[in-house]
């Protein structure tokens, strides 16, 4: 190694870093390594399935929940047309999704449905929904999954909320390296699930029917729920405890909406092909629902205040018996229940960060969320989920009871709008027996809203409170992001051809980093050529090639004389690819200076922050590493352009009067300064002084610095005034005094400060010829 490349290795930016980054999520995947898998029919149901059918694992126990405290062994009566009902609704929105998995083959199901029909602000209740659906989902499985995992095991009882927290931050890890839902490890539990449930299903009935199954004692079991004695179908069974396991059981159907959020993942014909997976989803979740709400009745298999053992354990236990093969039996259930929920909490470790980047770019939640990470995954949405979903866990204690009021109230609001949404469909296409059609998914949209009315109303208290307000306010924010990204794409995209084509100002520039044409943009460009370079080049960093050849057609439609260069970056490190183009540039001419020029749209404080990244800080810090080079961020004041253009919008009106108040008060405590002298002035000081108006100067048009500037005398020394308004009232010759902080310079510089006119020009003369 020469002299020379010691120092540029020790320059070689994010090095540190991106070595962590690689030691922990491995290798990184370029853009060419982005594929997707078309799935067959069989791996796609075991891959996509695991959210709906594993809550049959919890689904009957939770409406036994409600029931055994109020209704007592009465409840394992009424669970049965309990999930009667709840199965003529799965019936109901498996046939209303028949039909959005043949109209909409793109991923994204309901919010898709809601935004073709509806347009794209009604589809954020739907986007809504499926993202507090997937927040809940991750706690839900994972909880249950643990149950599942205590209940074989009991001496893990203790420590269930740190169990679930830990996989959930497994499944981030093992997400955020990459992990796909593709193939047939992750059907495998579905499979193996559904098989060992089936089987259990088969001989308890059997045996039901035969030799009969033993029944647990409900009333004295140590730790159970509490058990209503007495004729408990009569004094217990009230319409609202009947909501209340309703809406418990309706968690079973948490997950049928899984397919139509994927439909793109098929193989060809796609839509038939989810319609067939989608049915036989439907028919297995609901033959397991019914059959393990069967054995609940013969056996009284009883929940526990502390959540395991679970029903579905001690189902096991009873149709199996306690021999070898009967323990056999119950630990393969137990742990192939266990994988099917952690499998299923999975799903929303793809789906969330995915219906997330959809969102964003439709510009409803902030662009980071659509950014790909060192694997190819949507890091920053997997991390929001963590940390939501972890949030969640502790806030209810990890139990799936405290859970499932937060549940089914985005569950069945996704319901809902699709099958409003596929209404409106067959109303405006009006294809071949659209009439059948219409009503059912009106009626599944209908059905779904009166669930999710008694979910509000029934589990208030219990937490649905919690999504009630949230929700609203998801969907607020949503819109309200949406109308901000808006206002700065209306000032952004202010280009005519006229404008197109920078003039030049009187400095000098080598690069110009362009990700998009806008109004930014043109002004770096005016900025680099009044550089006087001896060549100016744009440069984009292709990361998405379908929006560089946007960039690229756009830049020739509008004749910019400025040349683009397109460079690839298939590993998305933009800081390094940034480096590696100037360190280039620096080496194949000797002598040579480059200067990079870095548009950077300014935005509200806070709301910027949210919406927008700071790549321009990382490539300026990385490029200024360099010997012979310098990186330039050139700001375009969006929000101050939004405030001049949409001076209606209430958060800018109300912002300015903040702004006038803050002014006030300012200037209210800066008249109160005792006039200094100039000499005395330190930089970085609020002063006020009095002076003569010495000079005067108005600056040239197009100029990027002060509009007026102005020298100010008493008999000590000069200070320096800066304006970046015009101020026709001043003129030399007047005695002022002025106001403001002090700031380096040769002299010593006031900008923008606040001044009075205490003497007008000329009348110190007047005053003398008076006197004479």
């Amino acid at each position: 190694m020469t002299d020379t490349e010691e120092p540029q290795r020790r320059l070689e930016p994010g090095a540190f870093g991106y070595a962590v980054k690689r030691l922990f999520l491995g290798k990184p995947l370029i853009n060419a390594q982005l594929t997707h898998e078309r799935l067959s029919n069989t791996t796609a149901l075991g891959v996509l399935s695991p959210d709906a059918i594993s809550s049959s694992a919890y689904g009957t126990e939770q409406i036994l929940v409600e029931l055994l405290p109020y209704a007592g062994l009465a409840a394992f009566s009424l669970v049965l047309p309990i999930t009667g009902v709840i199965l003529v609704i799965l019936v109901l929105v498996a046939a209303s999704y028949r039909q959005v998995v043949m109209a909409y083959t793109r991923a994204g199901g309901s919010y898709v449905v809601a935004r073709e029909n509806f347009g794209p602000r009604v589809a954020q209740v739907a986007a809504a929904a499926l993202l507090i659906d997937y927040i809940v989902t991750v706690a839900v499985q994972t909880s249950a999954g643990t149950v599942a995992v205590v209940s074989a095991i009991p001496a893990l009882g203790p420590y269930s909320l740190e169990i679930t927290i830990a996989i959930v931050v497994l499944l981030c890890y093992a997400n955020l390296r990459g992990l796909r839902e593709a193939g047939r490890p992750f059907a495998i539990p579905t499979y193996l699930f559904s098989a060992l449930m089936l089987v259990m299903i088969v001989v308890g009935l059997v045996k039901a029917m035969t030799v009969g199954l033993p029944a647990y004692d409900a009333a004295h079991l140590p730790g159970a729920v509490p058990v209503q004695h007495g004729d408990g179908l009569i004094a217990g069974a009230t319409v609202l405890v009947l909501l209340r396991a309703f809406a418990n059981g309706g968690s079973s159907l948490t997950g049928v909406e899984a397919i139509s959020n994927t439909v793109s993942a098929f193989r060809s014909p796609r839509g038939p092909n989810a319609r067939k997976v989608l049915v036989t989803m439907a028919v297995i979740l609901g033959v397991l629902v019914g059959g393990v709400s069967l054995l609940a009745f013969f056996t009284h298999a009883t929940p526990y205040a502390s959540g395991y053992p679970s029903v579905v354990s001690q189902e096991a236990r009873a149709v199996f018996g306690d021999g070898w093969f009967g323990q056999a039996m119950f630990v393969a259930i137990q742990t192939a229940t266990a994988l099917i929920l952690y499998t299923g909490a999975n799903t929303s470790f793809n789906g969330f960060p995915f219906l997330a980047s959809f969102v964003a770019s439709d510009r409803f939640l902030p662009r980071q969320l659509t950014t790909r990470g060192h694997r190819l995954v949507f890091s920053n949405g997997i991390l929001v989920l963590t940390v939501l979903a972890v949030a969640l866990l502790f806030f209810s204690g990890g139990t799936v009871t405290a859970l499932v009021p937060f549940y089914a109230i985005g569950v069945f609001t996704g319901f809902a709008m699709a099958g409003y949404g596929m209404t409106k469909h067959h109303l405006r296409l009006r294809e071949q027996g659209w009439r059948f059609k219409l009503s059912v998914n009106l009626a599944a949209g209908i059905l779904s809203t009166v669930v999710v009315g008694i979910f509000a109303i029934a589990k208030f208290t219990e937490g649905a409170w919690l999504v009630v307000v949230v929700f609203p306010i998801l969907v607020f924010v949503l819109i309200r992001l949406n109308r901000e990204y808006r206002a700065e794409a209306a000032v952004l995209e202010r280009i005519t051809a006229n404008r197109a084509n920078p003039t030049r100002y009187a400095r000098h520039q080598v690069f110009v980093l362009v990700n998009t044409i806008d109004l930014a943009v043109l002004e770096a460009l005016r900025y680099g050529k009044s550089l006087r370079p001896d060549k100016i080049t744009a440069v984009h960093f292709v990361i998405d090639a379908q929006a560089a050849e946007r960039l690229r057609a756009r830049w020739e439609e509008l004749g910019m004389k400025t040349g683009l260069r397109l460079i690839d970056v298939p590993d998305r490190r933009i800081a390094r690819a940034a480096y590696t183009l100037v360190q280039k540039a620096i080496t194949e001419a000797e002598r040579t200076s480059v200067t990079v020029l870095l548009p950077r749209r300014s935005y509200a404080p806070l709301l910027g922050r949210l919406l927008h990244d700071r790549t321009a800080d990382r490539i300026a810090r990385i490029v200024s590493r360099i010997p012979q080079a310098a990186a330039t961020i050139v700001p375009y004041d969006v929000q101050t352009r939004i405030r001049t253009l949409m001076p209606h919008l209430p958060e800018e009106r109300a912002t300015a009067a903040v702004e006038r108040l803050l002014t006030r008060i300012g200037t209210a405590q800066k008249e109160e300064l005792t006039p200094s002298a100039i000499a005395e002035l330190r930089p970085g000081t609020d002063v006020s002084i009095d002076g003569r108006l010495q000079e005067l100067t108005v600056s040239e048009e197009d100029t990027r610095g002060p509009v007026l500037t102005a020298q100010l005398t008493d008999d000590t020394a000069t200070v320096a005034l800066e304006f970046s308004q015009a101020h026709p009232d001043l003129e030399p010759g007047q005695v002022l005094r002025v106001t403001g902080r002090v700031a380096e310079g040769a002299p010593l510089v006031i900008r923008d400060p606040v001044c009075h006119i205490l003497e007008a020009a000329g009348e110190e003369e007047e005053d003398r010829s008076r006197a004479e």
